[in-house]
């Protein structure tokens, strides 16, 4: 008999290779046929291999990358046929994207998280479901309406925080974001929260002045709770490739990123941009959203998502 953990293990697993399905119809199947099609390996191989993965959304940084560790492997191996290419290019790959990232976790208090990203990305319900999977671990979580320039997103949130069963701090549409995000941490401290999640207003990454706001935000959180926030997730959305990691650079001067939520890979995105943005931003992936439901936010496993991309059916 299957435990529940295995049954949920191979429900999750079946989900995440759904979702990538675009992408491994699009980039399995043509590197699978590369590597079928040539007996030897030829530097025009390499050559059709980096454009392929370019076009998987890998980014031009990332594909050249894997394809010269690929190279060096096969020189110091010794490797002669094009066939044996593909568990190479499993385990280069894991190894780009390195080590799935945990989220951080204060011993000494609540772990403050913020929660940032351009509007559309589905940040304030990322946040909501981050709060539902946390609640679930048992601990206890307070939610931060910071984002107050939208009514909707405050109502949002509210609306997460009643099916996670997680307190919500909120002011009036217009107010302060730093002043929401400094109350939600003093209530989470007076209240023995374990999770302080404060959701900020969508931006778009162009916009300085709210960029700048990030900044401030940060700021007043460290003075409400010195060494706060702990974590600085950026949400993004899978669908927009490599727009995304443009999304990222710009963010990351503005604040601190510590990980990534990857948000709508359902079927229609191009999952490469996971090692795109592992690579550029040095960042580790921390979680991923799969679906519309509240327990469709998953914590990342580089070597699920991996095996689930080259997985065939």
């Amino acid at each position: 008999m299957w435990g529940l953990m295995e049954i949920a293990r191979v429900g999750f697993f079946s989900k995440l290779k759904e979702g990538l399905a675009k992408t491994r119809n699009g980039l399995v199947a043509k590197i699978e046929n590369l590597f079928q099609g040539q007996s030897e390996i030829t530097e025009e191989l390499y050559e059709d291999l980096e454009a392929i993965l370019v076009q998987a959304d890998l980014g031009v940084d990332a594909a050249l990358n894997l394809v010269e560790t690929l190279r060096e492997r096969v020189k110091a191996e010794r490797i002669k046929e094009a066939r044996r290419l593909t568990e190479i290019l499993k385990e280069e790959l894991k190894e780009l994207i390195g080590e799935p990232g945990k989220l951080a976790k204060n011993p000494e208090g609540p772990t403050v998280v913020m929660v940032v990203g351009v509007n559309g990305t589905g940040k304030t319900t990322s946040t909501g479901k981050l709060a539902y999977h946390l609640v679930g671990e048992g601990n206890k979580v307070l939610l931060g309406a910071a984002d107050t320039f939208r009514a909707a997103a405050i109502e949002q949130l509210e609306i997460w925080g009643e099916r996670s069963r997680a307190s919500v701090i909120k002011h009036q549409m217009g107010s302060d974001p730093a002043a929401v995000a400094y109350d939600a941490v003093q209530a989470g401290l007076s209240r023995g929260s374990d999770y302080i999640l404060i959701d900020t207003a969508g931006r778009l990454h162009t916009q300085t002045n709210l960029m700048q706001e990030l900044e401030k935000i940060g700021r007043v959180i460290g003075r409400a709770m010195p060494g706060a926030p702990h974590e600085i997730l950026l949400v993004i959305d899978a669908t927009t490739g490599q727009n995304a990691l443009s999304q990222a650079k710009l963010f990351s001067k503005a604040v601190p990123i510590t990980g990534i939520i990857l948000t709508k890979l359902d079927g229609t995105a191009k999952g490469g941009i996971v090692a795109a943005v592992a690579d550029t931003l040095k960042v580790p992936v921390k979680f991923i959203g799969l679906g519309e439901g509240p327990d469709d936010l998953k914590p990342f496993d580089t070597d699920s998502f991996v095996e689930a991309l080259f997985e065939r059916d």
